[in-house]
C-alpha cells in the first residue's frame, strides 16, 4: 500500500490499511492511523500524528514548520483526528512554544483546495473550510463552523460554532456561535438557522436563539447589558447558553 516512489521513515508509525502514494514524504515522529490514505506528492513532517481514515490529498504539506519569526526548532506538534478530507495543496502547520505547542485538526472536517492552517490553531469537528480560506495562529474554529471561499481570519479570534462565513469574508474579531458573517470587516446577518434545522435542532430552541441574536445585536443594549438580559433564557436553553458563553469567552470582542 506504499508506492514504490515514496518516502517513508522507518520509524514512522504506519497503520494498518494505509496508503502512501507515489513521490510523497513521511518523515520521523509521524503517525498514520489505521486506513488514511495519503495521495501523491505530500509531505508529512513530525512531529505529527494523523488519525484514522482521513484522505489527504496531492500537494498538502503537513506538520511543516510554522511561519512565525519566534519559531526556533522546537519539537512542536501536529495533531489531527479522524475522518477527514484535506484537499490538494493545504498547509497545516505544527504550532509554538509560545502557546500549547500543538495545532489540533478535530474529525469529519472538510478542507477544501488552498485551505491554510496556521500555528496553534485549534479546529474543532464536522466543520468546512472552503477554497483559498486562511486561518491565523491561536484561532479556534468551534464545531459545525463553515467558513466560505477565501475567508481570512486574524490571529486569536474565536469562530463560533454552527456559525457561517461567507465567500471573502474578513474576520477581525470573534464570531459568537451561530451567527452568519459577511463582509471586509465582518459583519453579523443573523443566524444559521438552515444549518441548524438540519442538524435536528428543535423548532423551539431556534426561535430561542433567533431571539436572543435580536437582544445581542438588534436591541439598543451594550454587549455586558445584552448578557445580563440573556442570563434567564441561557439557563433554560442549551442552545441560548452556548451562544451566551461565545460572546462571553470572546478575546477580540465580537463583530457589530
Amino acid at each position: 500500500m506504499i508506492h514504490p516512489t515514496a518516502i517513508v521513515d522507518s520509524s514512522a508509525v504506519i497503520g494498518e490499511g494505509v496508503e502512501i502514494g507515489p513521490y510523497s514524504i513521511v518523515e520521523a515522529n509521524v503517525e498514520i492511523g489505521d486506513g488514511t490514505i495519503i495521495g501523491p506528492h505530500v509531505v508529512v513532517r513530525g512531529p505529527t500524528t494523523i488519525g484514522k481514515n482521513n484522505r489527504i490529498f496531492q500537494f498538502a504539506s503537513i506538520g511543516e514548520e510554522c511561519q512565525d519569526k519566534k519559531y526556533a526548532g522546537e519539537p512542536t506538534t501536529l495533531v489531527i483526528g479522524d475522518n477527514n478530507v484535506i484537499r490538494e495543496a493545504c498547509t497545516l502547520h505544527r504550532g509554538t512554544v509560545q502557546d500549547n505547542g500543538t495545532t489540533i485538526i478535530g474529525s469529519n472536517n472538510l478542507f477544501m483546495v488552498n485551505v491554510h492552517v496556521a500555528h496553534d490553531a485549534i479546529i474543532g469537528d464536522n466543520c468546512i473550510l472552503a477554497n483559498d480560506t486562511n486561518i491565523a495562529g491561536h484561532v479556534k474554529i468551534g464545531d459545525w463552523a463553515i467558513l466560505g471561499g477565501s475567508t481570512q481570519v486574524h490571529q486569536f479570534c474565536l469562530i463560533g460554532a454552527h456559525s457561517m462565513c461567507g465567500t471573502g469574508t474578513i474576520v477581525l474579531k470573534d464570531i459568537p456561535a451561530y451567527v452568519m458573517a459577511q463582509g471586509n470587516p465582518a459583519k453579523p446577518h443573523g443566524i444559521n438557522s438552515e444549518g441548524l434545522r438540519r442538524r435536528g435542532f428543535a423548532k423551539e430552541s431556534i426561535m430561542a436563539i433567533r431571539n436572543a441574536y435580536k437582544t445581542l445585536y438588534r436591541s439598543s443594549l451594550t454587549t455586558a447589558e445584552a448578557l445580563a438580559e440573556l442570563q434567564s433564557a441561557a439557563a433554560q436553553d442549551k442552545g441560548v447558553r452556548l451562544l451566551v458563553n461565545s460572546v462571553e469567552s470572546a478575546t477580540r470582542g465580537i463583530i457589530r
